[in-house]
């Protein structure tokens, strides 16, 4: 509304001063040439009757005094010798005058000259021998130029009623203007505060103005990326409750058979033993759920957890090998390490650690007895590049777009032999994304797995993680 209302009121006030000051303007121009037209009428009067050399006929006087009677001004005639030959006020008969518009009128110019501040008008008019084309004298009229002044003021108050009567139609068009413009926005508004705490099912639709369609299109963007985190939410909750479920399940099924066995008779050392050992295991898994969703809880936190430092990545490799050397040689599968160049890069230890193991690990759960994992380490002069490569059973297509997700298993009648939880491609996606690195991955099914990944030799916390560290 401001914007339309200054928009509107500046140029009407524009217009106003534009008006008053034309026509002032104009009515000193008008005045000038009226003045002119009759001068000059008298100086071919002067020349006719000689009055420039000292005759006075009644005729030329009068047409002097009804000139000064018309314009209420003072008529004074110059001779070619500057001096005061006719004064209609009989001031300064005799005098000499030098002015510059004098001067000038001697060359045939002549001249005009407004004095706003005293409300006078001073013209000067050559008077000119026509037979000779010489100027014998000057005539200069300096006439009042009140009624101008007064004619402006006049036109000035109509011109402020007529402002007024503008400006107040101008603050009604901008009122119900720019309620009619900010109706699509109020209704962004209304469905932001709609949502209190819930997602809105509808999308907006606001094809009003190209600004509006935007804003709505940003809307309808953020609500569906709201939806499918709710719906992540409410299915990572899902399969956390049920993922911490079927152990207790499972222990609680096998106490009870051993308390039902002890009942009706002694329980054989056998069976108590199988079912202890199958309580322990499932205590394990419990155990390692509970421990990956605390690393994914902690990736989720902010990238202030990280402690960087300096660290060489292919001594880092070479402990995850040595690790996990054992589990791969109980099924003969190969662990390689192709290291091209020595690597120093800036990490979190901890964290890059997490994320290698668990491809590496993954690599040797999910492969073929007696096959092989392969991990290369190359840099350059910005990344450095992880590859893990295995000849396991490879990933369908439609899975690997959500291999990344919290609990999700490719197989998952095969998930208990195997094992794990799957968190761990959650845990090292979220990892690798903390030190701004990027994870891929090749693969076909049948065929094995190759995940590469990518993280900046040197770590530079943007804006939002600089001012958290602070």
């Amino acid at each position: 509304m401001i914007i339309l209302v200054v928009v509107g009121i500046v140029p009407i006030t524009l217009f106003k001063y534009g008006i008053l000051n034309n026509y002032e303007t104009q009515a000193i121009v008008r005045r000038v040439e009226e003045i002119r037209s009759q001068c000059r009428v008298i100086t071919e009067q002067l020349i006719e009757s000689d009055y420039m050399s000292g005759s006075r006929p009644e005729v030329v006087e009068t047409l002097i005094s009804q000139l000064g009677s018309i314009y209420s001004g003072r008529v004074v005639i110059l001779n070619e010798n500057l001096k005061i030959i006719k004064d209609s006020y009989s001031l300064d008969e005799g005098k000499i005058i030098v002015a510059s518009e004098v001067i000038r009128c001697f060359t045939g110019a002549e001249g005009e000259d407004y004095h706003f501040a005293d409300d006078f008008l001073e013209v000067t008019v050559p008077v000119v021998d026509n037979a000779s084309r010489s100027t014998v004298g000057v005539m200069i009229i300096s006439v009042p130029t009140e009624d101008i002044h007064d004619s402006k003021e006049a036109l000035s108050f109509t011109v402020f009623i007529l402002q007024v009567i503008l400006i107040f139609i101008v603050l009604i068009i901008s009122f119900f203007a720019s309620r009619m413009l900010v109706k699509p926005f109020r209704k962004i508004t209304a469905a932001f505060e709609g949502m209190q705490g819930t997602i809105l099912e509808e999308e907006i639709e606001m094809p009003d103005y190209t600004e509006t369609e935007q804003l709505a299109a940003a809307y309808n963007r953020m609500l569906n990326r709201l939806r499918v985190q709710e719906d992540s939410r409410q299915e990572f909750v899902s399969n956390v409750s049920h993922e911490l479920k079927t152990p207790l399940t499972s222990m609680k099924v096998l106490a009870d058979s051993l308390i039902e066995q002890a009942k009706v008779g002694e329980v054989p050392n056998e069976l108590y033993q199988e079912f202890m050992v199958d309580i322990a295991e499932e205590i394990d898994r419990e155990n390692s759920i509970i421990t990956d969703l605390l690393s994914l809880v902690k990736l989720d936190r902010r990238a202030a957890d990280l402690h960087i430092e300096e660290t060489n990545i292919n001594h880092l490799i070479e402990l995850i090998l040595k690790r996990l050397h054992p589990i791969a040689s109980k099924r003969g599968i190969e662990l390689v390490l192709e290291s091209f160049k020595p690597v120093i890069a800036e990490v979190d230890q901890t964290k890059l650690t997490l994320a290698l193991s668990n491809l590496i690990e993954n690599g040797i759960k999910y492969n073929k007895d007696n096959g092989w994992v392969h991990v290369s380490l190359n840099v350059d002069n910005t990344f450095f590049y992880v590859t893990v490569a295995d000849s396991g059973m490879g990933i369908p297509e439609e899975a690997q777009d959500h291999i990344f997700e919290r609990f999700y298993r490719v197989d998952k009648s095969h998930s208990k032999e195997i094992g794990g939880t799957g968190l761990g491609l959650a845990i090292t996606s979220s990892a690798i994304l903390m030190h701004h690195g990027a994870i891929r991955v090749y693969s076909k099914e049948g065929e094995g797995s190759t995940f590469t990944v990518r993280i900046p030799l040197k770590y530079a916390p943007r804006q939002d993680e600089a001012e958290v560290i602070e």
